[in-house]
C-alpha cells in the first residue's frame, strides 16, 4: 500500500494549470485572475462631496453657530454625474450633492443638517474646516495601483474593484469541468421505483456538489451500468468537454469492478490501496491528458477521498495553492480507537467554546454511512501510528464545507 501523502503527491505531480481565458466581468465570479489588474486613474478621479449640503470657502462659514449663524447666497446646484465645470467665490455657496464634483474655488462641505436648508440663501450654523466631508482624487485608490493581484478568487468585492476601475473583462483562470459519474447495476434515479436489491444514486449527487463547493464546474453524468463497453463508451464522450473525471465505484476487488477493469492499462490510470480509512482503494492516471480520479463506491469514502485527494487537484488547476481543508486544533470530548498503519477521518462534531475547540467523534462511522456524514461538521485526522487517544488528547480536525 503507498500512503496518503504518496498518493497526493503522484496527483498533483500530473495535473496542470488551465490555460487562462478572456471573460466577461460578471461571467469571471468565482474564477482566479491570471493578471494584475491596475487603476488606469485615481479613484475617485476628482475630489467630490461625502455629503448633500453646500459647498463653501471654510473662512466663510469660521464664525458660524448656533446663536449666529452665517447666511450666504446659493448660485446653483452641483448634482452627481454634473460634466459641467462650476467654480465659486468668496463669500458664496452652491448646494451640491453627495459624489459631485467639487467646484472650483470651494474648500469644504457643509451638510444639509447644519443649514437651514435654504434654496436662494442658507444660514450655516456650524464652521468646518478645509476639507470637510471632501472626498479626495486618489484617497481610494492611486493611479497605477494593483487593485487585485493575480492569483485572486474573483468574488463579490473583487469584480465590483476592477469594474471601478473600467475593465469590463478579465484574463482569468477558469472554473475546472469536471464530469461526475457513479456505476453499478444496482443503482437507481433519486425519484424511480425502487426493486429488490437496487439504491437511490447518492454519490453522483453528493460529489457534483461537491465540485462546486471546491471552485469547480460540476456535471452528473447519468448513472452507467457494470459493462465495459458502456463504461468505454462513457469515458470517450466526456472526454470532449471533461476538463477532469470523477468516478465512484468499480474500483476495489469484485468481480464486477468495472472501471478498474476498463481503465486499467489506459492512458496513465493505476489503481493502488491507499494506507486510509475510509477510502483505501484508489485510482489516478492521465487518459488522454485529462486527468481521472476514481474514487471509492460506499458513500463516505468517496467523499473523504474527494477532500483528500480531488479538491487539492483542482485548486491546483486553477493556480492556487493545492490546500487542504482549513484545519484546527482541537480537544477530543470522548475517546478513539483508530486501525493500526492507517491514516483515519472520522467524523466528528466541531464546537468553540471559551476560546477552544472540542471534537467529538459521530457514534457511527461505517463508509456505508451517509447519515452521519450528513450531520457531521468535521473530520478528525488520525495519523498512521496511533490506535488509541484519550479524551482530553489534542486532534488535528479538518473543518468540512458548511
Amino acid at each position: 500500500m503507498r500512503s496518503v501523502d504518496e498518493h497526493l503527491a503522484e496527483i498533483l505531480g500530473s495535473v496542470g494549470v488551465l490555460p487562462p481565458l478572456d471573460m466577461a466581468l460578471l461571467e469571471a465570479q468565482g474564477t482566479v485572475l491570471a493578471e494584475p489588474v491596475s487603476a488606469q486613474v485615481p479613484l475617485p478621479p476628482f475630489d467630490n462631496s461625502a455629503m448633500d449640503g453646500y459647498a463653501v470657502v471654510a473662512a466663510d462659514i469660521a464664525a458660524a453657530a448656533e446663536t449666529s449663524p452665517v447666511a450666504l447666497p446659493v448660485v446653483g446646484d452641483i448634482v452627481a454625474g454634473d460634466t459641467g465645470v462650476s467654480a465659486i467665490r468668496p463669500g458664496l455657496t452652491a448646494r451640491i450633492m453627495t459624489g459631485a464634483p467639487m467646484p472650483a474655488g470651494a474648500d469644504a462641505v457643509i451638510p444639509v443638517e447644519w443649514t437651514d436648508g435654504g434654496n436662494a440663501t442658507v444660514r450655516i450654523s456650524r464652521a468646518a474646516p478645509p476639507g470637510h466631508y471632501i472626498r479626495r482624487a486618489g484617497e481610494d485608490v492611486r493611479a497605477g495601483q494593483v487593485v487585485v493581484d493575480a492569483g485572486a478568487r474573483l468574488g463579490a468585492p473583487q469584480i465590483g474593484m476592477i469594474a471601478a476601475v473600467g475593465r469590463a473583462r478579465v484574463m482569468v483562470r477558469p472554473k475546472p469541468r469536471v464530469v461526475v459519474v457513479a456505476t453499478g447495476d444496482e443503482l437507481r434515479e433519486p425519484g424511480s421505483p425502487l426493486g429488490h436489491g437496487q439504491i437511490w444514486e447518492s454519490n453522483g449527487y453528493m460529489l457534483t456538489a461537491a465540485v462546486v463547493e471546491a471552485g469547480g464546474v460540476g456535471y452528473r453524468q447519468a448513472t452507467v451500468e457494470d459493462e465495459p463497453g458502456k463504461v468505454l463508451e462513457m469515458f470517450e464522450d466526456q472526454l470532449v468537454r471533461a476538463d477532469a473525471i470523477v468516478t465512484t465505484g468499480g474500483v476495489s476487488m469484485g468481480t464486477k469492478d468495472v472501471i478498474k477493469e476498463v481503465l486499467s492499462g489506459t492512458g496513465t490510470v493505476n489503481f493502488h490501496k491507499v494506507r486510509m480509512r475510509p477510502g483505501k482503494p484508489q485510482g489516478f492516471g492521465l487518459l488522454q491528458g485529462t486527468p481521472v480520479f476514481t474514487l471509492p463506491g460506499n458513500p463516505v469514502s468517496a467523499y473523504v477521498s474527494f477532500q483528500i485527494f480531488v479538491r487539492p487537484a483542482l485548486r491546483a488547476m486553477q493556480g492556487l495553492e493545492p490546500d487542504p481543508l482549513p484545519m484546527v486544533s482541537a480537544v477530543l470530548a470522548e475517546d478513539i480507537k483508530s486501525p493500526a498503519g492507517l491514516r483515519h477521518f472520522l467524523r466528528g462534531d466541531l464546537s468553540f467554546d471559551h476560546g477552544t475547540y472540542t471534537v467529538t467523534a459521530a457514534e457511527v462511522q461505517g463508509s456505508h454511512q451517509l447519515g452521519s456524514l450528513a450531520t457531521a461538521n468535521s473530520l478528525i485526522q488520525v495519523p498512521e501510528d496511533i490506535e488509541t487517544l484519550p479524551a482530553g488528547s489534542r486532534v488535528d480536525v479538518m473543518r468540512l464545507p458548511s
